[in-house]
């Protein structure tokens, strides 16, 4: 999958919002995983920019398909050549940086048929990248991500509620977020975001810090060191 390609415009748009956004929370979440031109994720933890790191994507579950990780040009998941990010993703976390893996994006093609196909994709993430056992196949290696990011921009706006439900009733210690889009209430996650389930509504007085797409763009013009005291 292709990077978000954004106009000087839309990401003087995005910078703005995010300046002006309420800043209860103190800290900077940023998305990792569409540009292999951004550095490393283990460096982007490392920055101690950030308190979350969002991993993208996961375009393609749901509807009787094989879910497919995408990661554009860092690693290859079809060949197993992800599973060296475990190790970033621990030296993230003892940093005290939650990662989280973020579902659907502006590609790929994804959704949810019913509440069992809902019940099926959560048991895949629960066992494939969060606290599960029953997977052989682990794209991300032995790590244990910290929750689940809904970036819902197609695919029907019904049944992402139960998802989100049935990720918490796995285990009520998994994070939530949701991003979503312009205009507000979103027309994909305002369903699920109004079940209270998310710990975390990008853009929202729900997180209230900072959020940056993508850290590509914040490499190169050093936003989040530029804000990160101010936040």
């Amino acid at each position: 999958m292709a990077s978000r390609a954004l106009t000087p415009f839309q990401f003087a748009a995005i910078l703005l919002v995010a300046l002006f956004a309420k800043c209860n929370a103190g800290s900077i979440a940023v998305y990792w995983g569409q540009n292999d031109g951004e550095v490393s994720l283990a460096k982007t933890c490392a920055s101690g920019n950030y308190k979350f790191v969002v991993v993208a994507f996961l375009p393609k579950f749901g509807k009787g398909q094989k879910p497919e990780l995408n990661l554009a040009g860092h690693c290859d998941p079809s060949s197993g050549g992800c599973k060296s990010l475990s190790k970033d993703i621990h030296s993230c976390q003892r940093r005290g940086v939650k990662v989280l893996l973020s579902l659907g994006g502006a590609d790929g093609s994804y959704g949810l048929s019913s509440r069992g196909d809902a019940r099926q994709v959560a048991m895949y993430l629960w066992n494939t990248f969060l606290g599960g056992t029953s997977s052989s196949s682990r794209p991300l290696g032995d790590a244990v991500l910290d929750g689940i990011d809904f970036d819902i921009e197609k695919g029907g706006s019904k049944f992402w509620g139960d998802l989100a439900r049935d990720l918490k009733n796995l285990d009520k210690g998994v994070l939530l977020s949701a991003a979503p889009q312009c205009p507000f209430p979103d027309q994909w996650d305002d369903g699920a975001i109004r079940t209270g389930l998310f710990d975390f509504v990008w853009g929202t007085p729900k997180y209230g810090g900072v959020m940056l797409w993508a850290k590509f763009y914040d490499d190169r013009i050093g936003y989040s060191s530029a804000i990160k005291s101010h936040v």
